[in-house]
């Protein structure tokens, strides 16, 4: 599958959860115009404090907040053989953008997941479009980010950039022929009612989750720190959501390649929405 960049305006997955209203949880990549390839992304320095905040939630937190509600989880593939990097690693590969806004939510569990395996160095701040829908969500950006462990191997693919460049946001990376295939197996039925939407994870090809596990209305109006700060708190709805998210990441993580995390299991089910 070629893949192509995503159009001004964004459309929108509508998921139906318990409640009477829609919840959006991912953005669609459609056919637009080619815009031009960035040289930067539109990012800037984290402020101090806030990865080692998201990298060091206590495991009493992580497992006081346990499952959470989640409109998208993830879900198994059932595929025997495991994605193995070049490295020997398993591989987890997560496909984002950083105008869209559920992809911007989606960072911080990931992050708070990945920091329990192992260890982040130059990730930088960027936020989601300013016009989209939940405008200038605050969130990490991967691009230009190293990602150390042991165990696993962490590929990341932001697609475009959050600044506009003709009349498509700027294209920032492109996935490679092997990243293309997993997107088009994989970001398609039955494990999204839309194929072709981000943020996509694929963890090992064991398990995959296309969207954002909550919405990024609940970040609305908060600073990187502000998000940061709560992670730590059980009694924060912040927190609730992303840790939430973040323990279920990490149940599939260990699900898929046997690797426990450094700080303990959160012990919950990968694929539970409840």
């Amino acid at each position: 599958m070629a893949l192509v960049v995503l159009v001004l305006a964004t459309l929108v997955i509508i998921k139906a959860t318990g409640s009477s209203m829609a919840t959006p949880t991912a953005s669609k990549v459609v056919t637009g115009k080619r815009g031009s390839v960035a040289s930067i992304s539109g990012t800037t320095a984290l402020p101090a404090g806030v990865l080692s905040d998201a990298a060091s939630v206590s495991p009493a937190t992580l497992a006081a907040i346990g499952r959470s509600s989640a409109s998208v989880a993830p879900a198994p593939t059932e595929v025997k053989k495991t994605l193995i990097a070049s490295d020997g690693k398993p591989e987890i590969l997560f496909v984002s953008a950083e105008y869209c806004p559920f992809c911007a939510a989606q960072r911080w569990p990931l992050v708070v997941a990945l920091s329990r395996f192992g260890s982040f160095s130059r990730l930088s701040a960027t936020h989601s479009s300013t016009t989209d829908v939940f405008p200038n969500t605050k969130s990490f950006s991967f691009y230009g980010a190293t990602y150390s462990s042991s165990t696993l191997n962490f590929t990341s693919v932001e697609l475009q950039t959050n600044y506009v460049s003709g009349n498509a946001y700027a294209t920032l990376q492109t996935p490679t022929t092997a990243e293309d295939d997993i997107l088009s197996k994989y970001d398609a039925a039955p494990y999204t009612s839309q194929p072709g939407s981000i943020p996509f994870l694929d963890i090992a090809n064991k398990y995959v989750s296309v969207g954002s596990g909550y919405s990024p209305q609940l970040l609305q109006g908060l600073s990187l720190q502000q998000i940061a700060a709560q992670l730590n708190n059980k009694d924060s709805p912040v927190a609730t959501a992303i840790d939430g998210e973040a323990n279920r990441i990490t149940a599939a993580i260990t699900a898929a390649t046997g690797v426990e995390p450094d700080q303990g299991a959160a012990g919950v089910s990968p694929a539970s929405n409840s």
